[in-house]
């Protein structure tokens, strides 16, 4: 059974790795350079955790998943 504060968390490991790097206050140019990929996949992947999270900005999204235990 689930931990109740991943139990219905829409994220996964790589969503997690994001708003890590996102919480340590890179900017969106250096976290595509940690997650060797795009600036833009990174933009689209934010914007994708940000509506699954129901939240309007990446720094909500990093302030729910650390609330949640998560970072």
């Amino acid at each position: 059974m689930a931990s109740p504060t991943t139990e219905h968390l829409p994220l996964d490991d790589d969503d997690l790795a994001l708003l890590r790097l996102l919480a340590e206050g890179l900017s969106i140019e250096l976290v595509a350079r940690q997650l060797f990929t795009s600036d833009r996949t990174v933009r689209r992947r934010t914007r994708a955790i940000c509506d699954r999270l129901g939240v309007a900005t990446p720094i909500a999204a990093v302030a729910q998943a650390a609330r949640r235990g998560l970072l």
